[in-house]
């Protein structure tokens, strides 16, 4: 029977220690199944005597039917903000910690794998965050974050949702997350948690001043724009892509809505989300009463 996927790329975790072993025996895996191997660039570096044939990830992106990313769920939003243009399908194996997004262990990898490959597997596709302001961009998976920096005092913005003024306000920063970032940053600021599908995205204030001001969602094709205001230095307020990426800020309005290509994301056939949660929240399973 053919294969589903024909040619992989490989993605390595971003920070030491790399799994070599881990890739070397996925390597060898995927050759044994007849498929094509491409190992990706920074990953390649720190893995000496690989063998194997190294790309870039826009040559993945360019040639690749599946990406499988080998870390944590770090890895998989830089890899997925940096492949989602190429609607390339991602598929993670979990080495950190939390792993939202990266559901397969290295156990159980090569079984989990040769379902996907044989054609068993769940796909849903999240959307990311285009961010924008002066002419300088970003993506985020997770949460564009507008904070401040290096200061212990508030910051002032105003916010704007399709043109119509929502408020201004006082306080540490606005998250801006999707559904998928509901789990992340969102969710330790009092946001709420947001089903992968679901076409929404929700402003949640960083402590605010004014305790009324509460986490908002929004409709996913709205247009999102903050404008830092009022006596606010701008040399202390910073936006943040996913933890990973800056873009500078002016008195202009920072820009925020839907990246036009979503991120595919697949799993093993058995994939659920609701187990996930109540695994990685430690949520009460069923109740269990005596007879």
């Amino acid at each position: 029977m053919a294969l589903q996927f024909q040619t992989i790329g490989l993605i390595g975790k971003l920070e030491a220690p790399i799994p070599n072993d881990l890739l070397l025996q996925l390597n060898e895996f995927l050759l044994s199944n007849g498929q094509q191997v491409l190992l990706e660039e920074s990953t390649a570096i720190k893995i000496p005597g690989h063998g194997m044939e190294v790309a870039t990830l826009e040559q993945i992106g360019c040639v690749c039917d599946l990406a499988i990313v080998v870390g944590g769920d770090g890895t998989l939003l830089h890899t997925a903000r940096s492949l989602a243009d190429y609607h390339v399908p991602l598929v993670g194996v979990n080495l950190g910690r939390l792993g939202f997004l990266v559901d397969i262990s290295p156990g159980e990898m090569t079984v989990k794998l040769s379902q996907i490959f044989s054609g068993h597997y769940q796909e849903d596709r999240r959307f990311l965050l285009h961010a924008e302001i002066n002419g300088k961009s970003s993506t985020a998976f997770n949460d564009v974050v507008i904070h401040k920096w290096n200061t212990a005092r508030m910051i002032e913005f105003e916010t704007y949702i399709d043109g119509a003024f929502v408020d201004a306000q006082r306080s540490d920063g606005m998250i801006i997350s999707t559904p998928t970032g509901s789990t992340a940053y969102a969710l330790s600021g009092g946001g709420p948690l947001m089903l992968p599908d679901l076409n929404a995205t929700v402003m949640v204030p960083i402590c605010p001043h004014t305790l009324s001001n509460r986490p908002l969602v929004v409709a996913g094709e709205s247009l999102i724009e903050i404008i830092v205001c009022g006596k606010t230095d701008l040399e202390q307020v910073r936006v943040t892509c996913d933890g990973q990426t800056s873009l500078p800020v002016q008195r202009k309005a920072i820009r925020i809505r839907k990246h036009h290509c979503p991120v595919r994301l697949i799993h093993p056939p058995e994939h659920d989300h609701f187990k996930i949660l109540r695994k990685k929240l430690s949520w009460s399973g069923h109740p269990v009463y005596p007879d």
